[in-house]
């Protein structure tokens, strides 16, 4: 056999922790070397796509007026910015430090971010994706506040030490020009105002600037006589301040709940107090105190009253009431409920000059986990239905699963039912937030991710062409009866929060049939229709799983499904059961009071009408097992061609063929072994009390009750005062370490213990490594073996066949790979009325760790699907069906003796073999890592061939040719992972992948060269070449007598030859990566020339074309002044000086 030459196949990768162990081809196969792989290190590439999702935990945002973009920022760093849809962008602070402002340099494409860390930033969103042209650190001061006037190149800072500096936007320079807290107060006062809460000019006049202090204080400042005009004083702390356009009045929100009007030449009390949530009383007393409002905004219209919008400022006695906007307009005021806080709000209006009518058009509302746009040109204020997919976490996500490349026609269909879901009542108007353009991609395959989610519903989205719609949502609750109150809570439940929450899911995308797996150990068959149906009664399968062979007490002769087990090896009938038409609704106990044969959750027995969508076909349940509950289910595969579902946990493997709502199998996985099982077993005691599948407690605490080992995977420790983001940080903590338990070796132990406090429970999160700590007594706890993969496929499982057979891979957590042989009936006919045999082919390969994916290669190393039955309506007419209803197998050729047709591909935790079939030789062997598991395998499809992508716990993004097992690709892509990414972490083909970020986004990455490269042309733009909008006419007789706005020449007041320079000590200016000064640091050789040559003409076109238009504007000028002048000469030509 020719040898193997790794060297070539490596190009220049760099020798990580998994390319230590080379894969070894295995002697007596020679037929392999025939196979040619196509795939190179050169056709991979590690990058980041696109996030979509509601930006997690936000803390600011900004609109543009002009060019309708909308930019949020988030307490760790992150910006987000939203144009129309489809027009998403990213990025993110390097220090990770909180937004706590932000301000948009309107229609100029740039963006002002302002930090927790005292930092600001300058953001070019020119770019498709932006970057950071300049930043700036204070050192001395912490910034509070930051205000940007239209059309002005100086932003002005307001710090905690009450004083304000400006800064030069364009060269990103402090100006000597600085206002100090000590001379805006006035000279009597004897205490500090506090730091400075707002800042803005005049509306009319340039020149004054009012500036809030916390305390209450507010001063206009002239900036040419550097002094105080008018000082204002309120005994109640300030939290924002609003100004009428015409600059003679502002508005005041303050602490207590009131608002203060203001006129700027009568400073000695407000013209207007009013609390707008406060009751008054008879007796004519100050009304009682409220909340603080914690905003207002001062919105005028040319026709009809001005707007008044505020957050905060309820009574103090609504106990309970969730957040509210009010909205003041005229004499009517509405109070509009929001279902989470209000972080921020914005008025959106139709001028950018805020001299002129503002005319408020609509509200931008900023959730703690929402955003909402409320409509103010419609009664009753309706909101706008948002484009953007930020329902994701409407939920918590428990899994979720990427198809690319899937049929064409599912889009169409799953949209098309789902259209009928959508909420009616949305303002009729188009999404306001308009702005950028998409983008120009090649990328044409149609790609669907599948999320599960804590409240048992699934959603299908669009995720083709870097976008996120959602298709269609699917409420798994609706076949089970749901508790009124706690009273009527079942006892059975091994979860007290969230017992409908998806585990995992099965779907065939080409039959549609889709099998969820829930965390009460349930199981739903859903078939596909379009059309409409009433299900009189949800047919129901309990399953009896042992939970241990010899563990526990044989079921008695009535009750429900014994194990069907035949000796392995021989062909076998299985046992057979009848699916129950209504479930138990009360416990069915044991001789000695233990619960027995009762399932988690209550089957409705009532009639069930089902949507067009996806309708529930068969039910199954786990059932207790003498006083144990069921075990969670740790893997499930379904088959359309087969008409079967295969599940496995703890306790062993099931397998029921949905069409004859039969079980096929129900056996322990040691009975999977038969006589050859390698590992040893000791039986243990019927009613030994263990560790229940529904808790995340310490396996070592024995003196747990009942009570605290059934806990729910998002209840914690039961306490009522736990949030919602506790709840689904348990359950995804939870669900995610059972199947590290589930997928563990022997000797490799498990010890876990439930945070008594956030803090601990944040510090697991983020550290992987605590949840795989060793124990010894945890050792012998957990070492069962689990069943932790299942695959369908035709090929030969015996070394002595000769034609391919319908066959079940079982993976297990102790790397054992065993095969199941189905003798399913050929014929529509047959198989309704005929049995699936059934034969136990025993153990194919052992690896190192457990079983993660396992897949089937033919003899040319194409990978070969699983077989699959062509969709069809299974509520159409009989000739309908026939017409659709094709099997389309997937089987390998016949072989003949001693050759080998096919391979088998199996990746575990710890290394990938490719194993020759029938002779079941090992032929190709990669040890993928040592000091790390592998969470996540696929088998993908490229471009140019196929290869296994892993994602290890260490970080580590892998790939490895196939058959050969040659490393390609490896990348440290994320050195500090969490439950959550590993949770949800998948790989789907054409070089796709994503994971949950966090609760709320989702990211998506490519591993494939020729994504990365066509990435920039299929992202959107932000910025788009649009016209300011002209300035409000001062009118002649304003102009004439200076009623009109004031401008003011800032150069002369803030530049260096005016104010001077600032100190050096203040602040330091650091060159962004997007500016020219970092990309000269960063970039080096012909590409670093090339990109700076390319921004260079880049920025030298757009002020050529600046120029143009400029020159174009003032010829157009020019000839209107000369064409005017020439009618006034007419005029007057021949007057007297008396007659004019």
């Amino acid at each position: 056999m020719k040898k193997f030459n790794i060297r070539k196949v490596l190009d220049g990768l760099t020798a990580v922790s998994s390319s230590s162990s080379s894969a070894s081809p295995q002697t007596g196969n020679k037929e392999n070397d025939i196979i040619q792989e196509t795939l190179q290190s050169e056709h991979f590439q590690l990058c980041k796509t696109v996030r979509h999702g509601f930006p997690y935990q936000p803390s600011a945002m900004a609109f543009d007026p002009v060019q309708k973009i909308l930019a949020i920022g988030t307490q760790s760093g992150a910006l987000r910015l939203f144009g129309r849809a489809g027009v998403e962008c990213y990025c993110q602070h390097e220090s990770g430090s909180a937004v706590i402002q932000l301000q948009f340099l309107i229609n100029e494409g740039a963006l002002v971010s302002v930090l927790a860390d005292d930092s600001v930033h300058l953001w070019n969103l020119r770019q498709k994706i932006p970057a950071v042209l300049h930043s700036l650190k204070f050192s001395r001061e912490r910034i509070t506040f930051c205000h940007l006037p239209f059309q002005s190149k100086w932003l002005y800072i307001g710090t905690e030490r009450g004083n304000i500096h400006i800064v030069n936007v364009e060269s990103f320079t402090l100006s000597g020009y600085v206002i100090m807290w000590n001379k805006a107060i006035e000279l009597s006062s004897k205490t500090h105002p506090g730091p400075v809460v707002h800042i803005s000019d005049n509306p009319m006049d340039e020149g004054k600037l009012l500036i809030g202090f916390e305390c209450g204080f507010v001063v206009l400042w002239d900036l040419k006589s550097k002094k105080a005009d008018y000082r204002y004083t309120y005994d109640e702390a300030i939290h924002s301040v609003a100004w009428h356009h015409e600059g003679k009045q502002f508005v005041c929100s303050h602490s207590d709940g009131t608002l203060t009007t203001w006129n700027v030449r009568s400073p000695a009390k407000p013209a207007q107090i009013i609390t707008p949530h406060g009751k008054q009383p008879k007796d004519g007393k100050k009304p009682e105190p409220c909340k603080p409002i914690l905003k207002v905004e001062y919105k005028t219209a040319r026709a009809g009253e001005a707007f008044m919008i505020l957050s905060g400022g309820l009574s103090y006695d609504t106990v309970g009431r969730r957040a509210c906007l009010t909205v003041m307009h005229g004499k009517s005021t509405a109070v509009l409920e929001m279902d989470y806080p209000i972080v921020d709000f914005l008025a959106l209006c139709e001028t950018p000059y805020p001299n002129d009518f503002q005319e408020p058009y609509a509200v931008v509302v900023l959730l703690e986990k929402d955003l909402v746009v409320i409509d103010l040109a419609q009664p009753g204020y309706p909101s706008f239905e948002s484009p953007y997919p930020l329902s994701i976490h409407e939920s918590p996500v428990t899994c979720c699963e990427y198809f690319a490349d899937c049929p064409t026609e599912l889009i169409p269909a799953l949209y098309s039912v789902g259209s009928r879901q959508k909420r009616q009542g949305y303002s009729k108007k188009e999404w306001p937030i308009s702005g950028g353009n998409w983008g120009q991609g090649a990328q044409s395959y149609p790609e669907i991710i599948i999320t599960g989610h804590a409240d048992g519903s699934v959603k299908f989205w669009d995720a083709s062409a870097l976008m996120l719609q959602v298709l269609y949502k699917l409420k798994t609750v609706k076949v089970f009866e749901k508790a009124r109150n706690k009273e009527e809570k079942p006892s059975t439940d091994i979860v007290e929060e969230d017992p409908f929450a998806i585990q995992s899911l099965s779907w065939c995308p080409e039959s549609r049939v889709l099998c969820v797996a829930g965390v009460s150990a349930h199981v739903l068959v859903y078939w596909f229709s379009k059309q409409e149906i009433t299900t009189e009664e949800v047919q129901l399968l309990e399953v009896r799983m042992q939970p241990e062979l010899n563990e526990v007490d044989s079921p008695d002769a009535g009750g429900e499904q014994a194990s069907a087990v035949s000796t392995p090896g021989a062909s076998s009938s299985p046992q057979t059961s009848d699916p129950q038409k209504h479930p138990s609704t009360s416990s069915n106990n044991s001789s000695d009071g233990l619960r027995d044969n009762v399932p988690c959750l209550r089957v409705r027995n009532t009639p069930l009408k089902q949507s067009p969508g996806y309708q529930v076909e068969l039910v199954i349940q786990l059932v207790w097992v003498s006083g144990e509950p069921p075990q969670q289910i740790t893997s499930l595969a379904v088959n359309s061609a087969y008409g079967l579902v295969a599940f496995g946990n703890s306790n062993g493997l099931a397998v029921v063929d949905y069409l004859q709502k039969t079980l096929l199998i129900n056996v322990g996985t040691a009975e999977l072994y038969g006589s050859s099982d390698p590992h040893q077993r000791q039986p243990r005691s019927p009613r030994k009390a263990r560790q229940p599948s529904g808790g995340l407690c310490d396996v070592n605490d024995g003196s747990l009750g009942s009570e605290d080992r059934c806990k729910s995977p998002t209840s914690g420790s039961g306490s009522p005062c736990h949030s919602d983001d506790e709840s689904k940080q348990k359950f995804l903590e939870r669900g995610f370490l059972h199947n590290l338990v589930m997928n563990c070796k022997a000797k490799m132990s498990r010890k876990f213990s439930m945070a008594a406090d956030q803090k601990q429970e944040d510090a697991r999160d983020n550290s992987f490594s605590r949840s795989r700590s060793s124990s010894v007594t945890s050792i012998d706890k957990e070492s069962r073996e689990v069943i932790s993969s299942l695959h369908f496929c035709d090929c030969l499982s015996r070394k002595s066949e000769v034609a391919a057979v319908t066959s079940l891979w079982v993976g297990t957590s102790l790397g054992t790979m065993l095969a199941i042989s189905l003798n399913v009936p050929s014929t529509p006919e047959q198989r309704m009325q005929q049995t699936v045999g059934i034969s136990f082919c025993g153990s194919v390969v052992r690896l190192k760790g457990g079983i993660q994916r396992m897949a089937l290669l033919d003899s040319t190393g194409s990978l070969q699907p699983p077989a699959y039955e062509g969709w069809y309506d299974p509520n159409a007419p009989e000739e309908e069906k026939e017409k659709t209803r094709k099997r389309r197998p997937a089987s390998p050729p016949s072989t003949q003796e001693n050759q080998d047709s096919h391979y088998a591909v199996i990746c575990s935790e710890k290394q990938a073999k490719v194993v020759a079939l029938p002779s079941q030789n090992c032929v190709f062997e990669h040890n993928i890592t040592e000091n790390s598991f592998v969470l996540r395998a696929d088998v993908v499809v490229m471009p140019a061939g196929i290869c296994i992508a892993c994602f290890c716990a260490n970080g580590h993004i892998m790939t490895l040719s196939l058959p050969s097992l040659r490393p390609l690709l490896d990348v440290n892509y994320l050195p500090l992972t969490d439950m959550r990414i590993a949770r949800t972490f998948c790989f789907s083909n054409q070089g796709q992948a994503l994971y949950l970020t966090s609760p709320t986004e989702i990211q998506r990455l490519t591993y494939s060269q020729e994504t990365c490269d066509n990435l920039q042309e299929m992202l959107g733009e932000l910025f788009t070449p649009v016209e300011t909008p002209e300035a409000p006419n001062r009118g002649f007789f304003k102009g004439l007598f200076g009623g009109g706005a004031q401008s003011l020449d800032r150069e002369d007041l803030f530049g260096e030859l005016a104010a001077g320079k600032a100190s050096r000590s203040l602040a330091q200016h650091i060159p962004g990566p997007g500016s020219m000064e970092g990309m000269k640091g960063a970039a080096s050789g012909v590409v670093g020339e090339l990109a700076r040559a390319r921004i260079a003409l880049d920025e030298r076109g757009q002020k050529l074309g600046e120029l143009e238009e400029r020159t174009a504007a003032m010829m157009a000028s020019a000839d209107s002044f000369s064409k005017h002048a020439h009618d006034v000469m007419l005029k007057y030509k021949d007057k007297k000086w008396y007659q004019l």
